[in-house]
């Protein structure tokens, strides 16, 4: 086990008083502070707080041309991504276009088949849709690297929209219009809307060209709103940074759900997550809902995803859900199988590498290409350090990897100066600060390794890493309530904006193991005598413990109960 480094977060005291002194619960004021939230303004969840469409670079021509192309008939096919992200805002495009009178279906890549975005692939598989050859491609959650797929999309007579969130290359797609926050040429406030997010975005630009031509007014136009759930879902399933304008966007949709006002998919889901959606959180939608999304793209055809969050018959969506299930099921089982045998592989690697201690690279001729990047990112959790685990890939040439990476480490740039330094050893990358994909020959493996870890020590400057716990500090005896519980359940939580976790010494009063694998116990502090456990911690602790926690309200036989969930803990002199 890797050993944190625990420290406070820092309280700008000015911050608390305004937020206090606009009527903020003072706990929430001090945990918002110390985010650097410094007025009620940033914890705005009204719509009409959020940033203007019309700000984002080319939403209103691509609106202006979607509405076109509406009132000319013209066929429409969105094309998506195979994660969450690009599921949601599938499903967000075609059914707002629906909304709009549009004539729209769908094109997912398979993983395995096809690779990513939009490539040549893809459109020759567009050419022969069986809803007939569209007119117009949309991509979303892709789109800003297909070069060569937008330019075989227009030699074959179609035009494209291009909406992505992902970072420009050096070349951008001649597409009708590029409607993405991180265009070099873009001055959108919020550079972290998810994939879902964009088209949300142009999806309201396209209802006000309606409105403008008279084919809606405010009192017909489709409720978009409505919508919000699934925008909800992608932005925290993609882990992009939760802004204020993300987290509006966020808050708005975990509002609906909790309301009862959700895409019978939605619905369907958090019914076989044995979830409840009156009390919905960011964490339902990044820990249950968003990986049984996930995995019909891991596994089998992201359509199978698409279309549960598309369905309007609620007996269908749940039969849909239930298949997401069962996929989901055996890819905890494939990944458990893939994680024995990763500890191995990194067992071998240090022995015959041991130079190599700032990067692991894991590799398995019969690994699942579609778990590969959840096995890195346990080994990445485990050993604290950035990893990349590949497969071989259907044609047993390529092996395809999955990476994450640690705060230190910017994943993309490592793998672009591994590039520059030899050009060629990697056929194909992309991807984020935190994880990235490629493909490299198998034969180039081992000298990509070393390779791989000489990039990362120079772009960081350390030779090995550790993981630092930030915390809120020590929570006030007042505060241990299940009020409080769901109060913090309630708020929007996420990456760049994490759930508060406090820290306090207990004494241990009692402690056991469940099923061998979580220590659960009873801790005193003060007064107050709560119910803890650590999750996949099988040791025992001494004593006095500092511990590092989150509330959560526990519901057992009916009755409900604060309880601490650990994040960490050691024993310490008494």
């Amino acid at each position: 086990m890797v050993i944190p480094v625990i420290q406070d977060r820092t309280v700008n005291p000015d911050y608390v008083n305004t937020l206090t002194s606009a009527g903020t619960h003072p706990l929430l004021a001090k945990l918002m502070a110390a985010r650097g939230v410094s007025s009620t303004e940033e914890l705005a969840t009204d719509w009409a707080q959020m940033l203007p469409p019309a700000l984002l670079r080319d939403l209103q021509h691509a609106a202006r041309f979607l509405a076109d192309a509406i009132a000319a008939n013209k066929r429409l096919l969105v094309v998506a991504d195979y994660d969450c992200d690009g599921a949601t805002a599938c499903a967000v495009a075609v059914r707002a276009l629906r909304m709009m009178g549009a004539t729209v279906s769908f094109l997912v890549p398979n993983r395995f088949e096809t690779g990513y975005g939009l490539s040549p692939a893809i459109v020759d598989l567009a050419l022969v849709h069986e809803d007939g050859k569209p007119d117009v491609l949309i991509t979303v959650d892709n789109g800003i690297a297909s070069v060569s797929g937008v330019e075989a999309a227009k030699a074959a007579g179609m035009e494209v929209i291009i909406t992505d969130h992902h970072l420009p290359g050096d070349e951008l797609p001649d597409a009708s219009a590029i409607v993405n926050p991180n265009h070099p040429d873009c001055n959108f406030a919020s550079k972290n809307l998810a994939g879902v997010g964009v088209v949300f975005y142009l999806m309201l630009g396209l209802r006000a060209e309606l409105r403008q031509r008279g084919v809606f007014d405010a009192k017909t136009q489709p409720r978009l709103n409505r919508l919000s759930d699934l925008v909800a879902l992608g932005t925290v399933a993609d882990v992009v940074r939760l802004d204020s304008n993300n987290r509006l966007l966020v808050n708005q949709g975990l509002q609906q759900i909790r309301s009862g006002i959700m895409q019978p998919g939605i619905e369907a889901l958090f019914r076989v997550a044995a979830r409840h959606p009156g009390l919905a959180s960011t964490f339902d939608l990044g820990f249950a809902l968003g990986p049984r999304i996930n995995a019909a793209g891991r596994l089998a055809d992201m359509a199978l995803g698409i279309r549960c969050l598309l369905s309007d018959d609620p007996t269908e969506a749940m039969s849909l859900a239930q298949e997401l299930e069962d996929m989901n099921q055996d890819r905890r089982q494939i990944e458990q199988h893939m994680r024995q045998e990763a500890l191995v592989a990194v067992e071998q690697h240090v022995s015959h590498n041991p130079e190599q201690r700032a990067s692991l690279c894991v590799y398995h001729p019969d690994w699942h290409q579609g778990v590969v990047g959840l096995v890195a990112s346990r080994l990445k959790e485990q050993f604290w350090r950035p990893v990349l685990a590949f497969a071989r890939s259907d044609d047993g040439i390529m092996l395809k990897g999955s990476g994450r990476s640690v705060p230190d480490v910017h994943l993309r740039d490592v793998l672009d100066l591994v590039s520059k330094r030899q050009p060629g050893i990697i056929a194909q990358f992309g991807g984020h600060a935190m994880a990235a994909g490629l493909s490299i020959k198998e034969e180039n493996y081992a000298d990509f390794m070393l390779l791989f870890d000489e990039a990362v020590r120079t772009l960081s400057g350390r030779e090995y890493f550790e993981p630092i716990i930030e915390t809120d500090g020590s929570l006030s005896l007042e505060h241990y309530s299940v009020e409080t519980a769901y109060l913090l359940q309630s708020q929007v939580w996420g990456a760049g904006f994490p759930a508060p976790l406090f820290r306090d010494r207990f004494i241990i009063r009692q402690q056991r193991l469940l099923k061998d694998r979580h220590l659960k116990l009873q801790v005193e502090r003060g007064t107050q005598v709560l119910d803890a456990i650590w999750f996949n911690h099988n040791q025992l602790l001494d004593g006095v413990v500092e511990v590092v926690y989150s509330l959560a309200p526990n519901t057992w036989n009916g009755q409900t109960s604060l309880q601490l969930i650990v994040e960490y803990a050691a024993s310490v002199n008494a």
